[in-house]
């Protein structure tokens, strides 16, 4: 049996007429597949470059840089082609950036950042907006929460965790523990000891629904196939809190997510307590913006978040939400169309899809 060939397959070719189409419309898609040489000024281009269009007759196509330069041109000063692309030039930046956050003791502001990077203040906070979907700030909040979590996870006292997260104080930690941690400081370490979580598992046409509150709202509604199964995906989130199966006044919040999950599209007036990091919840909240029989793809979710590298990261933060049909990550499809992964089983995702549409 021949081994399996796993080398990508060759670029397909481009002809001169749409290299000169792209040219024209500088698309930056065609970046690293090919660049132009103009012979009346010595330079080889990009075809996004911005400079003004050379004549036709003045331009020649060249595969690489190196066959550019043996012809004898040198590279534009403007568009740089025998460097990285801009987008993975920009990437590399915040990139970078984020490093420099989450190495700093304390989170340095927007003009030392914008310094380092090269920048101005206002031209590098869009730019790390557009390609991380936050501000350098709510980055630098995300990353003390997650350092908070961890520290706080691992047993360390409240003030170590505070002071080794980057707070200088305890007054600014406890005014953003509720939107860090979900809960009380002590209690998050404790795996949610000292809070309690009401919960009910009943029977839908979708199998097995679990709906579970705190005082706060409704904090997880699970599928599965078995009471069982969702009592232990529940222990995994809340270690430590006290479970308490829900007595007669919690049947009426099983029965609305019971409700929810027959009728995906008729909403309901559930008060939620919604946990996660800060992009996490500006995907979840774009996510609860699709209207019922409605889809979008990954993509566009990443771009109306303003994240539009982010596709990716959105399919995490749909796998990671822990309110299903609440939060309605199963009106997230591919690009094409197709239905993806789904959590609960890609076969709920249809029926819930079907059931909306046909609402």
């Amino acid at each position: 049996m021949r081994p399996l060939d796993l080398a990508p397959p060759p670029a397909p070719s481009i002809s001169d007429a749409n290299r000169l189409d792209a040219v024209r419309r500088r698309d930056a898609a065609f970046d690293g597949r090919f660049v132009y040489s103009v012979r009346t000024t010595g330079v080889f281009c990009r075809p996004s470059c911005a400079a003004r269009p050379a004549r036709v007759e003045n331009m020649a196509f060249h595969d690489t840089v190196e066959a550019a330069r043996a012809a004898g041109f040198r590279p534009c000063r403007r568009c740089r082609p025998d460097e990285p692309p801009r987008a993975q030039r920009e990437a590399a930046l915040v990139a970078e950036t984020c490093r420099r956050i989450e190495g700093a003791e304390t989170a340095p502001d927007l003009a030392e950042l914008a310094a380092a990077a090269g920048l101005s203040p206002h031209h590098f906070h869009r730019l790390f907006r557009r390609i991380t979907g936050l501000t350098p700030k709510a980055y630098a909040d995300a990353h003390r929460g997650r350092r908070v979590r961890e520290e706080l996870a691992g047993g360390a006292a409240v003030t170590a965790a505070l002071y080794d997260a980057g707070f200088n104080s305890s007054g600014r930690f406890y005014a953003a523990a509720d939107d860090l941690l979900g809960m009380k400081p002590s209690s998050y370490r404790d795996g949610g000891a000292d809070t309690v979580i009401r919960h009910a598992v009943g029977a839908s046409s979708l199998g097995a629904v679990l709906a579970a509150a705190t005082d706060t709202g409704v904090c997880a509604i699970l599928l599965g196939d078995s009471e069982d199964e969702l009592l232990a995906d529940l222990r995994r989130r809340f270690p430590r809190a006290e479970l308490v199966p829900g007595d007669a006044a919690f049947a009426a919040t099983l029965s609305a997510v019971l409700a929810l999950v027959e009728r995906p599209g008729a909403g309901a007036d559930l008060p939620l307590d919604i946990r996660g990091t800060a992009f996490q919840q500006r995907v979840w909240q774009a996510l609860r913006a699709i209207p019922a029989g409605e889809t979008r793809s990954y993509g566009e979710i990443a771009e109306a978040i303003g994240a539009p590298r982010g596709h990716r990261a959105v399919a995490r933060a749909c796998g990671e939400n822990a309110l299903a049909i609440a939060v309605p990550c199963h009106r997230v499809v591919r690009g094409d169309g197709a239905l993806s992964g789904y959590r609960w089983g890609v076969e709920r995702k249809r029926e819930l899809l079907s059931r909306e549409t046909k609402a």
